[in-house]
């Protein structure tokens, strides 16, 4: 149908209200969502108020707002023209990106687009997976345009998720052979004691995340038949010391509890054709007490070198409940950190 089927919206009278026309009625209902549920959340996030009048919705609120209310609607509606779907998360994502970044056409193999205001796509194969902030989409770029890559920041802000995804991404785009995803062995400030079971039942606790993250995207059989052939590889940091990892994509998480000790002999592990990404939060080190880590001691040490990436994320870049944000912004002004 084309972007012409967005009309540029009618002179109102009304000094506060835009008008916004759409002619197919058809996607105008999947752009407002069932119980008008995405015009109500571009009403929260953005402050204005829409109504739908016929195939007309009228923004009313200040000038600034109802801009960019009416150029998410026109996003999310170019969206559903293309036959792709609109959801909460499309919505904050379009309230989030606005109109920022440059028009450009790139690709990474088949599986990485960009595409028109510089919009990013990972392809998996479950599911189609889009950067929702700046940041977010800086860090997919870096991860893609670099061998090693470090994303810094607190809970939520997508640093593992996204990281998975361009892992599995690479891996059936056949850029790598393998992916291997660790994690220190830490707790949580608790005491579990000792597990009962083998060693895969001790450790598979600690990797869960990282097993959520793959069912995301790999189909159930497909996953374990991959992890059954050891093209795909769960283990603690601990189990990566003397091992050279070549044609992989290998992600360390929760890389804050990484001794100096540790950090070093993982990035030293680095091997031909193989893509290296750290993820960690320096606000929840669960390290014994006087126990350096190893993030701090790498991100000092490395941001030196031009082909090592650094990422860094904020509480604005958190995509969970909108209530997670606010906790962290709590918790880092009582820190004094914020």
């Amino acid at each position: 149908m084309g972007i012409s089927a967005l009309t540029p919206p009618p002179p109102s009278e009304d000094a506060h209200e835009t008008l916004l026309e759409f002619s197919d009625n058809r996607l105008l209902i999947d752009l407002c969502g069932e119980f008008d549920r995405n015009l109500a959340q571009i009403e929260h996030q953005l402050d204005v108020h829409i109504l739908r009048r016929g195939n007309l919705l009228a923004i009313v609120g200040d000038a600034a707002a109802r801009d960019q209310a009416a150029m998410v609607l026109h996003q999310l509606y170019e969206r559903l023209e293309a036959g792709r779907e609109v959801d909460a998360g499309d919505v904050d994502g379009a309230i989030r990106l606005g109109d920022a970044g440059e028009v450009g056409a790139k690709r990474s193999g088949e599986q990485l687009e960009m595409f028109q205001g510089g919009r990013i796509e990972i392809h998996t194969r479950k599911k189609l997976i889009e950067p929702r902030t700046e940041a977010q989409k800086a860090y997919v770029a870096a991860l893609f345009a670099h061998e090693m890559a470090f994303g810094i920041g607190p809970a939520g802000t997508g640093k593992t998720y996204l990281a998975v995804a361009v892992a599995v991404n690479m891996f059936i785009n056949g850029q790598v052979d393998r992916i291997i995803l660790s994690r220190p062995a830490v707790e949580a400030g608790e005491r579990l004691g000792f597990l009962p079971g083998d060693m895969k039942e001790k450790v598979d606790p600690y990797m869960q995340p990282l097993y959520d993250a793959l069912n995301d995207f790999l189909p159930g059989k497909q996953l374990a038949k991959l992890m059954e052939e050891k093209k795909i590889e769960i283990a603690p940091l601990a189990f990566m010391r003397g091992r050279t990892l070549s044609n992989a994509f290998v992600v360390l998480d929760e890389a804050q509890n990484a001794t100096t000790m540790q950090m070093k002999m993982f990035l030293t592990r680095l091997g031909e054709g193989s893509r290296m990404v750290i993820t960690g939060d320096r606000s929840q080190v669960d390290l014994p007490r006087g126990v350096a880590s190893g993030l701090a001691d790498a991100e000092g040490l490395l941001k030196g070198i031009d082909d090592i990436a650094f990422t860094y994320f904020t509480s604005k870049d958190v995509v969970r409940h909108h209530l997670v944000a606010k906790i962290i912004e709590a918790y880092d002004a009582a820190d004094g950190t914020a």
